[in-house]
């Protein structure tokens, strides 16, 4: 059957073939990908022949006749029920991990120290129009250690722009038969704060999905992460979210009426800008690199030695 790119690369690690690749960078199956493209699409006595759009995949040419006229939508049937019910852990074993990422993760923070929150949605008091109110994840900053003591003061006199806060909305795995749900799950319940982003582990690589995720963050201002717990220090921003300048209380307001977690979030973060010390022990526990790898090994039941699978 034709594969996508990151499918050949996967099976060609496995059978001893990805030194072949010629690649210093950190993402040698997209190495692959482009020559593919390219060589289907400048030569025209390529070995290769593309079979499909979303995604492309690749097949050896002078085999191509031997393919069943409908093999598109026979992938297309697979892929709808693809990474469903195939994971050994869950979307809450994912949240140290984003904790790990947002706090250590320069390119995300900048340097900031930010800190999270789970929400527990089963505490909320949910009615027909709550389904995609409540975020997993939340986060929050204040530059209590990099201002001066008197302008934390005087901001609050003014228009407490200090404050940086976050949403975060979890995935296990993003592909075609999920994405557009997870992600307007993500604006909807984003739309309160100042950066909202989609996080997952698992996401298809393919050209054509990757465009449209760039089109809908683009579009809707949600970033896009993708955390790696193979290597959890190269997990990434794929596409960054667009940063709101002002904060929709109408939504903050109603999502403290709904869960008591959230309530408890912005009376913490509260405490700590009036005291100006963080009180670490009230969010999430920032695990040490060593803990979480073992957390990683213990509770996902992945190897820092493995590579995923893209779905």
């Amino acid at each position: 059957m034709p594969l996508t790119y990151s499918e050949i690369w996967n099976k060609g690690k496995t059978d001893g073939l990805a030194d072949k690749i010629r690649t210093t960078g950190k993402t040698p199956w997209n190495t692959l990908g482009a020559q593919l493209y390219v060589d289907v699409r400048d030569k025209d006595d390529s070995r290769f022949a593309k079979v499909g759009k979303r995604p492309a995949r690749f097949f050896l040419a002078s085999r191509i006749k031997e393919l069943p006229a409908n093999v598109e939508k026979a992938i297309e049937k697979a892929e709808s029920t693809a990474g469903k019910g195939s994971f050994r852990y869950s979307e809450r074993d994912l949240h140290p991990l984003l904790t790990y990422f947002v706090y250590f993760n320069l390119s995300f923070n900048r340097g900031r120290a930010i800190h999270t929150k789970t929400i527990h949605h089963k505490k909320s008091f949910k009615n027909g129009y709550n389904e995609w109110l409540h975020p997993d994840m939340v986060g929050f900053y204040l530059p209590l250690k990099e201002w001066e003591p008197v302008v934390i003061d005087l901001n609050r006199l003014s228009d407490n722009n200090a404050i940086r806060l976050f949403s975060f909305e979890l995935k296990k795995y993003l592909n075609k038969s999920n994405y557009r749900e997870a992600f307007f799950q993500a604006v909807s319940n984003s739309s309160w704060a100042h950066e909202g982003y989609l996080v997952a582990i698992e996401i298809m690589q393919d050209n054509d999905f990757l465009a449209e995720l760039e089109r809908l963050a683009t579009s809707f201002g949600i970033g896009v992460i993708q955390l790696d717990p193979t290597s959890i220090d190269d997990s990434r921003i794929l596409y960054p979210a667009k940063i709101r300048h002002s904060l929709d209380w109408e939504a903050i307001n109603k999502l403290c009426e709904q869960n008591p977690d959230f309530k408890k979030f912005l009376q913490d973060v509260r405490i700590d800008f009036e005291s100006k010390r963080i009180i670490c022990s009230e969010y999430d526990k920032i695990l040490s690199e060593a803990d979480v790898r073992q957390y990683i090994n213990q509770h996902l039941g992945i190897s820092v030695d493995d590579k995923l699978n893209c779905c």
